[in-house]
């Protein structure tokens, strides 16, 4: 009998490890929960390229955008849970948007984790017309003008407006926060003077604080920006409180997922995380590659819930509500 037992117990082992290789056998999906061309977009399509090699099959990228994120996430909650649906999540869509809409699922229960992938902090942006060439003079000039400056942001409870009542608040400033359909609308407006700041992506930034056309006053990350080493730090440039903030990026399958599933889909985002083109392209648009800590799925279960406490008490703080 125990001999049977063992037997059976060995075949059950081989099927499930045989079942898992063959895993995957067809085309996987990406779900990117935004536009094309944006930096969510542009993260999604570098991972997919380099988890093809490990997986054998291709990666596809659809981009379902909408509703801040919410569109594209629930389309993945609702799939399969049999590896070949994904989601590429980001702050806003893990953390951000539970607390400001009224969901149909949950961005915590009802995904997954399988790998954190990216941090990429904010920057903060004046156009060249406003007589301030540091953050602590921002401030000053602020203070001298209220109500005269407009900044952009990527929609009620997005990163650039939350950091913009970050900044009110700590500073006692005003100044108008004009909500837009993405980073691209920002940054035109930006350049053409209709808004004067704006927290944004470095990589989107970078060629216009190269140029002159606008100016960089800080970042929103403990270290200097690779790609704008000359920038300060919020800490560096007068912020008082810390401003430590990343738009960070991540990779969730379906709830129910079986583990064997995620793993295989792990090794395939580590093994393309460690390409050098693949890293150099993403640290070229201004992200920083995750360690190999946080890129299991339960360092990014640990992260996801240690951001939702950290900044669920933010956006109360700052009476950010949905429009």
């Amino acid at each position: 009998m125990k001999r049977l037992v063992s037997i059976v117990a060995l075949a059950l082992i081989a099927v499930t490890g045989a079942w898992a290789q063959k895993f995957p056998t067809r085309p996987l999906m990406m779900i990117v929960p935004y536009p094309p061309g944006g930096l969510t977009d542009a993260v999604g399509r570098v991972l997919a390229e380099g988890m093809q090699g490990s997986l054998s099959q291709n990666v596809v990228i659809e981009n379902v955008g909408g509703a801040n994120g919410s569109i594209g996430s629930a389309r993945v909650v609702r799939a399969a849970p049999d590896g070949y649906t994904v989601l590429l999540g980001i702050w806003n869509t893990q953390v951000s948007i539970a607390k400001l809409m009224k969901l149909d699922y949950d961005p915590v229960g009802d995904l997954a984790p399988i790998a954190f992938l990216t941090d990429a902090p904010m920057l903060l942006t004046l156009h060249k017309s406003v007589p301030a060439n540091s953050y602590k003079e921002l401030i000053a000039w602020l203070r001298a003008n209220p109500d005269k400056l407009s900044s952009g942001s990527a929609g009620i409870g997005s990163p650039p407006h939350l950091l913009d009542e970050l900044v009110r608040k700590q500073t006692n400033t005003r100044f108008e926060t004009v909500h837009y359909r993405g980073a691209g609308p920002i940054m035109q407006d930006l350049l053409g003077g209709q808004i004067q700041m704006g927290f944004l992506n470095p990589a989107t930034a970078a060629p216009h604080v190269r140029s002159g056309t606008i100016k960089a006053l800080g970042v929103t990350s403990a270290q200097h920006l690779k790609i704008l080493p000359e920038v300060p730090t919020m800490a560096e440039a007068g912020y008082q409180g810390g401003m430590e903030f990343s738009l960070w990026s991540a990779l969730y399958a379906p709830k129910g997922t079986s583990r064997e599933i995620i793993n295989v889909l792990n090794r395939a985002v580590t093994a393309s995380l460690a390409s050098p083109k693949v890293r150099e392209r993403l640290e070229t648009q201004g992200m920083e590659i995750a360690t190999r800590e946080k890129q299991t799925p339960e360092g990014l279960a640990a992260i996801q819930q240690a951001e939702i406490k950290k900044w669920w008490p933010v956006i109360d703080a700052a009476g950010i509500k949905p429009e």
